[in-house]
């Protein structure tokens, strides 16, 4: 029996034998990385991060933002297990929230720019007459450096949360613009969409069953970047005086607030630092790990 060829029996995504081989075994691949010791060691620390941001009104000793001028810039203590800073607030505590805003501040940026970025390169890549007004704007938004592009809106609409994430944002959206408009040109040549665009399949069909579907791994990838990017952005802004406002707890801050007292208390930066610069190693190690085990050619290599 013959079964007639239509948009309903064409594949979802690439047919190659290879690929589908590999995405099959993507739980025992998955299992095989986290048995390596750094890789382990950087999922435990990560998830460790994640539970000390949601759990910081728990963890805390003493409100982040309450003042205390008697008790500034007091030693490490029962009362304070990370001293004080200039202005009296317990560094432990600050330390603990900045956790939750980097996050924050990660997650909004990532969603964000990915989400923008797939509805924009989609357009891209798909429709020919958009392709080429979309590309030279994001051309145009990617020759601005991005630190410099965030602090200008950061200085146009005034520093809070909502400004900082739309600042770190838009300088992303290019970069995954660009990545989606690549898989898409890839894809669109394949037979199987040709088939379906000659069997007349709606627009829409076509880009959520065959093409949309092949983004969502190296968007993935790309995601853990602009993540890491995110947070390190903030940390700069916040720490040039262009990012968050001071009373807001977030390491940026405390670093900027304490680099008049390294002499005297160095770890009013140095805590700060140290948990930026591992939020950041163990995001950095999953991210490589996540584009080997997604990406077959890379599993190939490897």
């Amino acid at each position: 029996m013959t079964v007639p060829l239509t948009s309903e029996t064409l594949p979802a995504s690439a047919p190659g034998q290879p690929i589908a081989e590999h995405y099959s075994t993507l739980p025992g691949q998955l299992r095989a990385a986290l048995g390596s010791i750094p890789v382990l060691i950087a999922f435990v620390m990560f998830v460790l991060i994640i539970i000390v941001a949601v759990c910081a009104p728990l963890l805390g000793t003493v409100d982040p933002v309450a003042i205390n001028p008697a008790e500034r810039l007091a030693k490490v203590s029962s009362a304070h297990w990370l001293g004080t800073d200039a202005f009296g607030r317990d560094t432990y505590s600050r330390a603990l929230y900045g956790a939750r805003v980097s996050l924050i501040v990660g997650i909004g940026a990532t969603v964000m720019s990915l989400i923008a970025g797939l509805f924009i390169g989609v357009i891209a890549g798909y429709f020919r007459f958009a392709d080429g007004i979309i590309m030279r704007v994001m051309d145009g938004i990617m020759a601005i450096p991005g630190i410099l592009l965030a602090i200008a809106l950061v200085s146009l609409t005034g520093g809070s949360l909502v400004t900082v994430l739309v600042a770190i944002t838009i300088p992303e959206i290019p970069r995954v613009v660009r990545l989606v408009r690549g898989v898409i040109l890839s894809v669109r040549a394949e037979p199987y969409v040709e088939a379906a665009v000659s069997l007349g399949t709606r627009v829409r069909t076509i880009l959520w069953r065959h093409m949309i579907p092949n983004t969502i791994a190296p968007l993935i990838v790309q995601g853990t970047y602009i993540f890491a990017a995110a947070i390190l952005t903030e940390a700069t802004l916040s720490f040039l005086g262009a990012g968050l406002p001071p009373e807001i707890p977030s390491w940026g801050n405390m670093m900027s607030e304490g680099r008049m007292y390294f002499r005297l208390l160095p770890g009013l930066i140095l805590y700060p630092g140290i948990l930026l610069a591992l939020t950041l190693l163990c995001v950095n190690i999953l991210g490589d790990v996540l584009r080997d085990v997604l990406d077959p050619r890379m599993a190939k290599k490897s």
